[in-house]
């Protein structure tokens, strides 16, 4: 049975815009999650770590801690990353994960 950690490993193995979990970056002492591209999105977003407010994926590749950020009233990267490990954990609970 594979853990949490090695799943998130798996999947950081494939290209950003194939992946499927959320993954930190850091650039300039910033760090965001990124969130993984839903099919109906033009980018992937990355949200500030330690505050509510989130940019799009190709101005933060682009610009770094320049890319502008949005507020966002209710999520942060923090609670993004908490959110998927709290999934796999529940889907290996369940047996869905091998």
């Amino acid at each position: 049975m594979m853990d949490i950690e090695a799943i998130f490993a798996a999947d950081r193995e494939h290209l950003p815009r194939e992946r499927s979990l959320p993954w930190a970056e850091t650039k300039g002492g910033i760090t965001v999650i990124v969130e993984p591209k839903p099919h109906w999105a033009n980018d992937l977003r990355a949200f500030r770590l330690d505050a509510q407010e989130y940019c799009s994926y190709a101005d933060w590749t682009e610009n770094g801690v320049r890319a502008r950020f949005f507020c966002h009233v209710d999520t942060n990267g923090d609670a993004v990353i908490r959110r998927a490990r709290a999934l796999i954990a529940r889907e290996i609970a369940d047996g869905l994960r091998f």
